[in-house]
């Protein structure tokens, strides 16, 4: 109860500085990306007790980490008795449609305060990495033209 606590109060002042700086108004920028690191740090704290989480039938959310500004959220998928090789060819770029218009929708507040988001999906049995979508702000403006 105490974390969720801390995590609403740093959504808020995240949600704080970033309209201060759409409005224009002075915010130091080393300031708010210190307290980005800090609520990414929370999340991955939060997320990574509940692993491994199923999504659906064929994937399962395994791991969670940060590196500086990014969230890397690392899924396997059950597939079956294709080849690894088969599931990039035929299923990469249905994915990255999918996957990056989720993102853009599901974690708009994330990536509109400069904290980007990777999303790796490799081989459950395998462990090999089959495909990697990175997002951004930028990236999810890109999409909506």
């Amino acid at each position: 109860m105490r974390r969720l606590l801390l995590l609403t109060v740093l959504f808020t002042s995240l949600n704080y500085a970033t309209n201060i700086i759409k409005e224009g108004q002075d915010y130091p920028i080393e300031k708010m990306k210190e307290q980005n690191r800090e609520i990414i740090k929370m999340v991955v704290e939060e997320i990574s007790k509940r692993l491994p989480q199923s999504v659906d039938s064929y994937t399962k959310l395994v791991k969670i980490e940060d590196k500086g500004l990014m969230l890397i959220y690392t899924f396997e998928i059950n597939t079956g008795i294709k080849s690894d090789e088969a599931v990039i060819k035929e299923d990469e770029a249905r994915m990255r449609r999918v996957v990056s218009k989720g993102i853009c929708q599901s974690s708009k507040r994330f990536l509109d305060a400069g904290i980007d988001l990777s999303y790796r999906y490799q081989s459950a049995l395998s462990k090999k990495t089959l495909f990697t979508f990175t997002m951004t702000q930028a990236s999810c403006k890109e999409l909506q033209l």
